[in-house]
């Protein structure tokens, strides 16, 4: 079995330089017996080091790069909302993700969409705010996964809810594919009924706060 042996600081050495020690150790030999000279053996060493040294060089920069990607993906995700972050993790999960990046969210609360009670109709006010959202989309012009959520006031039984949740959160998909040619499999619906209330359900205002649909834009 091969075992290596700590340097003084109590560490193995380093890959390429355990590899340049072997080599020198093997042509050092060979350089005594005159069976090569120095000037071959120092070419030799570099030969064979270099290219060691380099894919070394290359796979740290890598995880440095991969490490700082995860610092800025963990930082950006702590100033979003719980929803949010779940968005990021389902698209992760299903590889809908280029960069994996959250770019940010934007809420249409109902005084931008304007549901009826019990409604999933589009009004010309949310016609409006999704124009708009489409536009800036487009101007940006990088490709986008975009996750839809629904969300009710407390009216009516939880699972009713959720299925005008989900209702809610396909007209707005279906008006931006129709309308805006945003492609369908570049889009989820998700609902969450009344379960994240961001408002009081027991006055009229809390109520309208809390029927919204959220768009959530990754990359």
């Amino acid at each position: 079995m091969t075992s290596h042996l700590p340097n003084r600081a109590g560490r193995l050495p380093h890959p390429t330089a355990r590899h340049r020690l072997v080599v020198l150790v093997a042509l050092g030999g060979l350089a005594a017996s005159g069976c090569v000279t120095e000037k071959k053996m120092q070419t030799y060493v570099e030969d064979r080091v270099t290219p060691v040294e380099t894919r070394v060089d290359g796979v740290e920069s890598q995880v440095e790069a991969n490490q700082t990607r995860i610092d800025e993906q963990q930082e950006q995700l702590a100033d979003v909302s719980e929803t949010a972050r779940e968005a990021y993790e389902r698209a992760v999960e299903a590889g809908k993700l280029a960069e994996g990046k959250l770019l940010y969210e934007r809420t249409l609360s109902d005084a931008d969409v304007r549901f009826g009670l019990e409604s999933s109709s589009l009004s010309d006010g949310a016609h409006g705010a999704l124009d708009a959202f489409a536009a800036e989309l487009k101007q940006q012009g990088v490709p986008v996964y975009i996750e839809i959520q629904g969300h009710t006031d407390s009216t009516g039984s939880d699972d009713y809810n959720m299925e005008l949740g989900q209702q809610r959160a396909d007209a707005v998909r279906q008006y931006l594919n129709r309308e805006h040619a945003l492609p369908l499999h570049r889009m989820n619906v998700v609902s969450y009924g009344e379960s994240k209330p961001v408002a009081d359900n027991t006055d009229r205002e809390g109520r309208g706060q809390n029927r919204r649909v959220v768009l959530v834009v990754l990359q």
